[in-house]
């Protein structure tokens, strides 16, 4: 799980809430994972993937290293990669940092796997999608 900043070439904020704040007074560890399946979810949808079709995305897989930590005001500012592009599934690669002062806070990587909605069987991934995806990757 890389934390080289030019790996990730779609970057975005996402607010940290109250309620992320747990008994030690940081942001609870599960929030890392919200954060990251939003803005993977949120980064599909803006390219024209429709959760509601044929074809969904399913997580066989995820993980994270907590560097730092993070606390309710700060956002969390994330960058978005590729780490590797199947024929139907996706690694992701995320990198969140305190938006205060860009200290790299966690790493991730959260795997897709897109299959027939019915079936449940591994789909080729959504043509539509593999340009943008491709603009992700890793050079």
């Amino acid at each position: 799980m890389p934390d080289d900043p030019q790996r990730y070439p779609f970057v975005t904020e996402l607010p940290t809430r109250w309620n992320d704040n747990d008994q030690y007074g940081h942001v609870n560890n599960t929030v890392h994972y919200q954060v990251m399946d939003t803005v993977i979810n949120d980064w599909l949808q803006a390219h024209g993937f429709d959760p509601g079709g044929d074809v969904v995305d399913l997580v066989p897989e995820t993980g994270c290293r907590y560097l730092a930590e993070i606390a309710y005001p700060d956002p969390f500012v994330v960058g978005l990669g590729i780490e590797r592009l199947g024929r139907t599934s996706v690694t992701w690669a995320v990198e969140m940092r305190r938006g205060s002062d860009h200290e790299v806070v966690a790493v991730g990587r959260f795997v897709h796997v897109f299959v027939d909605r019915e079936t449940r069987r591994p789909v080729a991934l959504p043509t539509h999608l593999l340009p943008a995806l491709e603009a992700l990757q890793a050079s």
